[in-house]
């Protein structure tokens, strides 16, 4: 029975295979068989050279790390989240992978059909949090013939550009602040978006002033007046306004200032009555009474060692009990790629036990307690992952204290 990485291997490859050949105008078939079990550098090495085109690999250092971030992406899926985070960041000033230009090269494709399985099947609070990727791999997409390799995603929302936005805007000279150039801007964007009007001005005033005409007559423009105003005015400034709302919903829900996170210091550590991978915490937070805190770091940490251990703990979650011992709290840990090193992330020396960890750019209030039904956890928690120093972020964002940063021995972990 085949493995079922490998099957997500071959699978892998044969979009790498499909998406380069049809670049480099080589027959597929060629590199059937065997070589589709290869690693994607020896893989792609074969296939550039069969090309007419020279190009090679090895001699980007920047491409060569995404290949091989790309070569482990089916293998632990809070490590994926991590690596494309850091691809995110590295497109945020670059329109492609291998150059400063705007042309996509044979890297761009390998890192492309790497990719791609894993970020169509992610959710749309995941995608939400990746935006440079996702334009990355739109324009890629859109800009190479693929032929029938792939399906063509819907990763970026172009019916978020608002002409209206463009027409008002293009009404108002630089520096302009009359508000009632604004206003006026404002209402010739609405009147073009009616289109031309069915009944002239001078038409209307003469229905307006005709007293010879009935009376159904005369309400009739204003009532048809009433109903254009209704549709287009009211109704279409709120189907305007609704994928905006939307969108804030949507922010609200993944923003990490949703979290309260505290500066804790374990007073006590010991292991769960009936569970070996549970330990028991009593934390001091700064309130009268200790919280009790059940965490799955038996495996990893040894209960006297977490003694007087500083740590930083989500305090707002719902308190629940796991395995019949009451926790009220969720220490936050990092965790390498295997899962064979976890250790709780570390305030910086001075800060305050009970002090809220905060992050630039998300300053609203914390949830009184999270609601589970809403899964803000599960939205949040992806995107939180320490850096290549050892920081801990939140989309690149450091967790910050009083006195500086919080950190983590492991760098580039993701963060639970």
């Amino acid at each position: 029975m085949e493995n079922p990485n490998q099957s997500i291997v071959t699978s892998r490859n044969q979009l790498i295979v499909s998406a380069l050949c049809k670049r480099l105008d080589l027959d597929p078939k060629k590199f059937d068989g065997d070589l589709l079990q290869s690693d994607i550098k020896s893989l792609c090495q074969n296939i550039l050279k069969e090309g007419k085109s020279g190009a090679t690999l090895e001699s980007n250092g920047e491409v060569m790390k995404w290949i091989d971030l790309a070569e482990n992406f089916h293998v632990h899926n809070d490590a994926c989240l991590r690596a494309l985070n850091e691809l995110n960041g590295c497109l945020a000033s670059k329109s492609v992978l291998a150059s400063e230009g705007m042309t996509p090269s044979e890297a761009d494709i390998v890192v492309f059909s790497a990719l791609y399985a894993y970020v169509k099947g992610l959710s749309v609070s995941e995608r939400n949090g990746l935006p440079h990727l996702l334009r990355w791999m739109d324009y890629i997409q859109n800009k190479e013939d693929f032929g029938e390799t792939f399906e063509q995603l819907c990763l970026v929302k172009k019916t978020n550009f608002n002409p209206l936005d463009k027409c008002n805007i293009s009404t108002r000279t630089e520096g302009d602040a009359n508000a009632k150039k604004t206003a006026q801007g404002k209402k010739d964007a609405n009147r073009a978006e009616r289109g031309p009007s069915s009944i002239k001005p001078a038409d209307a005033e003469k229905v307006r002033g005709d007293s010879q005409a009935p009376a159904e007559k005369k309400k009739l423009p204003g009532k048809v007046a009433d109903e254009k105003d209704k549709d287009i005015g009211v109704a279409g400034t709120e189907k305007k306004n609704l994928p905006e709302k939307v969108a804030d919903e949507k922010d609200k829900d993944i923003s990490v200032s949703l979290l309260k996170i505290q500066v804790g210091l374990i007073r006590k550590a010991w292991k769960h009555p009936s569970a070996d991978s549970l330990l028991v915490e009593e934390i001091d937070t700064g309130d009268a009474k200790l919280r009790q805190v059940v965490s799955g770091l038996a495996k990893y940490c040894n209960p006297d060692d977490l003694m007087n251990r500083r740590v930083v703990l989500i305090t707002n979650v719902k308190p629940g009990k796991l395995r019949e011992v009451m926790s009220e709290g969720l220490v936050l840990c990092a965790s390498n790629g295997d899962h064979t090193v976890v250790e709780p992330i570390t305030p910086p020396e001075g800060a305050k036990v009970g002090e809220c960890v905060s992050f630039s750019g998300h300053e609203g209030k914390p949830e009184e307690v999270l609601n589970p039904k809403k899964k803000q956890l599960d939205k949040i928690t992806p995107h939180l992952f320490t850096d290549d120093k050892g920081v801990a972020t939140f989309k690149g964002i450091p967790f910050m204290t009083s006195t500086g940063p919080c950190t983590s021995s492991i760098p580039n972990a993701s963060i639970k």
